[in-house]
């Protein structure tokens, strides 16, 4: 199904949230409106908005606080992007060039920062003290994740345990963040709130295993960035580490992160893992945290959301890019 069907029942609000988002540019500072025009283009999924607005229609659809929080979750995605960017000195992100190429990774890392904090200014318009503070941990939670992962570059001695917790710090917690706060501001009952977070956690593990794959299986123009771009920047993935597992003599990953020479290694570890049984193994992997994260949902309301959200969760394993 495409993404387009599923967000039917949010649709018009997406939209506002469009709105929103170019409005965020339009500051008294001709340089730094420039940087958030660029930044905020509409060429993402907005799955998280969409997580927000959905998680909010199954009782008080209230917008006056659900596009605010829609808005800021959206932000403070884009943020985390401009800052790996620059971490990582990527050149292209979503077929464009990165911030840090066209202007500089100094100005990169101030714009990732005042993304920041006008995510948690929107935030704060909601006045509720659950979801501000939620937005506060989470962005403790995913910084956090980005340190370990710096820390664990070129390490070979990492487990399936270590992968889940450090995608489901940087990818999974803002997930479960944004059907919180989408709950939490329509008045679910506490039992709603916890199924929905269930679901957008398992659901972040299971679209950024995903993504591990096809940085293996993607092309360029697909992924809008250069196939095995993990790898080169040193991050042990699923799709990696079951290579190192299936393969444990002159494995093309473990040369990589020996020598930290790519040569021919990363497009060799590619070829290799698009020739094995590895692909099917991280599918499945994923399919499995899908059928978790749908698991309760069946204890919702039964409207046009929870179906969307059941499809969100198809699409995340049928993806392409």
């Amino acid at each position: 199904m495409e993404l387009s069907k599923i967000c039917e029942p949010v649709q018009e609000e997406l939209d506002e949230v469009e709105v929103r988002l170019r409005l965020i540019s339009n500051v008294d500072f001709g340089h730094l409106s420039e940087l958030l025009d660029y930044s905020l283009k509409g060429t993402g999924k907005r799955i998280r908005p969409v997580l927000t607005l959905l998680s909010g229609k199954f009782y008080d659809y209230n917008l006056d606080y659900l596009l605010p929080m829609a808005t800021a979750v959206e932000v403070m995605h884009n943020a985390t992007l401009v800052h790996d960017d620059a971490i990582d000195n990527s050149s292209v992100r979503r077929g464009r060039p990165t911030i840090n190429t066209l202007w500089g990774v100094e100005k990169a890392v101030l714009l990732g920062d005042y993304l920041f904090a006008e995510a948690g200014a929107l935030t704060a318009t909601t006045e509720n003290n659950r979801v501000i503070k939620r937005f506060a941990d989470t962005l403790r939670t995913i910084s956090s994740g980005e340190i370990n992962q710096a820390y664990n570059a070129f390490n070979l001695n990492q487990g399936r345990q270590e992968y889940i917790e450090r995608i489901a710090k940087k990818t999974a917690s803002l997930f479960s963040m944004s059907t919180e706060s989408g709950a939490v501001l329509s008045q679910a009952p506490e039992e709603s709130v916890q199924i929905l977070m269930a679901y957008a956690y398992n659901l972040g593990i299971a679209f950024q295993i995903v993504d591990d794959i096809l940085d293996f299986t993607g092309t360029e123009e697909e992924l809008g960035k250069p196939m095995g771009s993990d790898l080169a920047q040193g991050t042990l993935t699923l799709p990696a580490m079951l290579l190192l597992k299936h393969y444990p003599e002159n494995n093309p990953v473990q040369r990589l992160f020996e020598s930290r020479v790519e040569d021919d290694n990363i497009s060799k570890a590619i070829e290799m893992v698009r020739n094995s049984s590895i692909i099917q193994e991280c599918y499945q992997v994923a399919s499995d945290y899908c059928t978790k994260a749908c698991h309760d949902l069946e204890q919702l309301p039964d409207n046009d959301s929870r179906k969307s959200l059941l499809d969100l969760a198809d699409f995340i394993t049928s993806r392409n890019k």
